[in-house]
């Protein structure tokens, strides 16, 4: 027989090991549920910890929710502008609806989107201004991956 007064086990204390924060604003994500899903957006701003209206972890996210269409070079110019508008979302999504990419964007939207800017009265400017934001990044030829659909 053993004594088990002799062999005493220690119970190792667990490690706390912190995640890298990968959900950072710039970064482009896929949104996974609700009307957006499958469409590209990018993080605005990212509240890992929660607000008081929203106890989980989440972010802000601007994206594309019509995406331009394609552009032939025998079409009038004025048939091109109309093709290659963009339309915008603005949204707070929980992190469990979003599935990072490796890719990243730098788009000026610190200033222009907050918590603020979407209540009732402001969003529908906010809105118009990504998207005006969105447009000139599609003229640029900059980052033509966002631009275009998921086709899966």
């Amino acid at each position: 027989r053993l004594n088990y007064q002799i062999y005493k086990f220690k119970k190792k204390k667990k490690e706390v090991i912190k995640m890298p924060k990968f959900l950072t604003p710039g970064k482009v994500v896929v949104v996974l549920r609700g009307k957006y899903a499958g469409h590209k957006a990018v993080i605005v701003r990212s509240y890992d910890k929660g607000t008081d209206k929203r106890r989980f972890g989440h972010a802000l996210v601007t994206g594309v929710s019509r995406y331009p269409r394609r552009v032939v070079k025998s079409m009038p110019m004025n048939k091109i502008i109309r093709r290659t508008r963009v339309k915008a979302f603005i949204k707070q999504i929980n992190y469990s609806h979003l599935m990072p990419t490796r890719y990243a964007l730098d788009l000026p939207l610190n200033k222009v989107v907050t918590p603020h800017s979407l209540e009732k009265g402001k969003k529908k400017q906010t809105r118009k201004i990504v998207r005006k934001v969105l447009q000139n990044q599609l003229h640029s030829g900059k980052s033509k991956w966002f631009f275009t659909k998921l086709r899966f």
